[in-house]
């Protein structure tokens, strides 16, 4: 059973009461009711994804002892966009930020926050959904990075480009299919640099947001670097520049 896991009706509120980061709540198909239903109205006030599974799937993962709810719990608590600007602020530092864009391997996910620690960066952001979240494994690969990088997740990415370009941030997308080299492309100044999925790439919407995409040679018969790697390459180029 997952060490981040926590169930029973009565667990799972007092969860939701404490204020720590969640991941996800899970409900049993068919059992809303009662104090179930006061958990979903919860989780939503608090803005928490909720997921519905066959009771089965939730036995299986709760040894049967769940009454219908389990949540998995955050194994650090999670920040905001504007609490992530507030920390480039205070630093007097121009803002530094990871965006991921439905990353879904927890290794990788560790991976980028151990070397955005390395560097400087400020946060990184996440999509709610369909993104992989803070759990042991990420927070294990990070080498305890997890504990130190701010990690925001949002609900819209596009809004939240938008939104950090117009308080005066670039919006650098690491595309390989992109006609500028990383090396000849400007990475001064604020910057939220955009890593897509292992295997897709950042969405369109995503894609359109971006203010410049860049791209990192290669001249070997492999023709693209693991997510993580090709973060680490421009996070420390990005890194270069700013001294």
């Amino acid at each position: 059973m997952d060490d981040n896991l926590i169930y029973g009706r009565n667990a799972v509120t007092e969860l939701l009461k404490s204020g720590r980061s969640i991941n996800k709540i899970l409900f049993a198909e068919g059992q809303l009711d009662g104090s179930a239903q006061k958990i979903f109205a919860l989780a939503k006030t608090a803005g928490v994804v909720v997921e519905f599974l066959r009771r089965e799937k939730l036995d299986k993962l709760c040894d049967g002892k769940h009454q219908g709810v389990a949540a998995f719990v955050a194994a650090a608590d999670y920040s905001t966009v504007e609490e992530i600007l507030s920390l480039a602020e205070s630093r007097n530092e121009q803002p530094f930020v990871i965006l991921l864009d439905e990353l879904e391997d927890p290794q990788n996910f560790g991976a980028i926050l151990r070397t955005a620690e390395a560097v400087g960066v400020h946060g990184v952001i996440i999509p709610k959904r369909r993104n992989v979240r803070l759990n042991a494994t990420v927070f294990k690969t990070s080498a305890g990075a997890a504990e130190y990088v701010k990690v925001a997740p949002v609900t819209n990415v596009a809004q939240t480009l938008k939104h950090l370009r117009s308080v005066g941030l670039t919006i650098v997308g690491a595309d390989m299919n992109a006609e500028v080299d990383f090396m000849h492309a400007d990475l001064s100044g604020a910057i939220v640099l955009v890593v897509g999925n292992e295997g897709k790439g950042m969405r369109r919407l995503t894609r359109e947001n971006c203010d410049l995409l860049v791209k990192i040679p290669m001249v070997g018969k492999i023709n693209s670097l693991n997510a993580s790697a090709a973060a680490a390459v421009l996070m420390y180029e990005i890194f270069r520049r700013r001294f």
